[in-house]
């Protein structure tokens, strides 16, 4: 086990609902990391859900064991180059993708995603499974 990884909120569901292939995956890496962004939204899933207590208390595991990136003005400054390239290449994705992947080209992390948008983004290292 070597490595860092990042993953998208949508890799890290998978990852709590017991995805194999995810589980596999992930098993390559020494550490996880997260984007305070992805802790957010797997929060407001787990509440929003018919078993939020369950349900919160799996994600706060996932959480408890993942490295947090958190949003810093040099985060902010890479959103805005980011956005910026985006807007003018007429390739918008949603804010929080573009926070997602802010963290991660400032820290120099892969991010692991089903989102098939990241792929506009210069600089993002993605990988695949």
């Amino acid at each position: 086990m070597s490595g860092k990884i990042a993953l998208d909120t949508d890799i890290a569901i998978k990852f709590l609902n017991g995805d194999k292939t995810i589980d596999s995956f992930l098993s390559r890496y020494s550490e996880i990391y997260l984007s305070v962004v992805v802790v957010g939204e797997l929060i407001f899933g787990a509440l929003n859900s018919r078993h939020a207590e369950q349900n919160l208390a799996r994600h706060r595991k996932l959480i408890q064991r993942a490295m947090i990136l958190e949003i810093k003005e040099t985060t902010a400054n890479v959103y805005a180059k980011i956005r910026l390239v985006l807007k003018r290449k007429g390739k918008p994705i949603p804010e929080n993708d573009l926070w997602i992947a802010s963290a991660c080209i400032e820290h120099k992390l892969p991010l692991i995603s089903g989102d098939g948008h990241f792929k506009f983004i210069d600089h993002l290292t993605i990988e695949c499974i």
